[in-house]
């Protein structure tokens, strides 16, 4: 073997030359080989039985023949696919705004009177008292809110709540 004929220890030719080290990869066990191999006969199945056979398959929340718990609990309520939810916002908190203020459901988010924006908007109710001119543009209102919003000088506009563009990253 001359000089020029030995390969460097760490030569890249291709994709082919690629390989795992000593070690990395484990050889899968080969189940039902002969009894010599020690996982012949029953293949790790024990005998007999539902999960000994080819196919078999457990539903979800089988108890083996008893009555499953999601059947033994009692069914509670009703679950109103088409329900509303709005964040709520008494009229006595709006002190804090500026007199004269024209505010929507992110203002009123970002000045701290909602926590978050529910997915339907924001919905103002009577409790409390206001005594300066508002401007409001919300999804829901209240009758004695708006009465209160606008004795006070301001003006309550129900508006739908703006789409939040999706954030598209990959």
């Amino acid at each position: 073997m001359s000089e020029n004929d030995a390969k460097p220890e760490n030569s890249f030719t291709g994709l082919g030359d690629l390989s795992s080290p000593d070690g990395a990869v484990k050889a899968r066990r080969r189940i039902g080989r002969g009894v010599g191999s020690g996982r012949g006969k029953t293949s790790t199945r024990g005998h007999k039985g539902q999960k000994s056979r080819s196919g078999y398959s457990r539903k979800v929340g089988f108890e083996g023949g008893q009555m499953p718990l999601q059947r033994r609990l009692p069914k509670r309520g009703f679950n109103n696919r088409f329900k509303k939810e709005f964040s709520e916002l008494n009229v006595g908190r709006l002190v804090v705004l500026a007199d004269g203020a024209s505010v929507d459901a992110d203002a009123l988010r970002a000045a701290g009177l909602v926590r978050t924006v529910s997915k339907d908007g924001v919905k103002l109710l009577g409790d409390g008292e206001v005594d300066r001119a508002i401007h409001l543009k919300i999804q829901k209102c209240s009758e004695t809110a708006r009465q209160k919003i606008e004795n006070a000088g301001g003006s309550v506009e129900i508006v739908a709540l703006a789409a939040k563009p999706e954030d598209k990253s990959e």
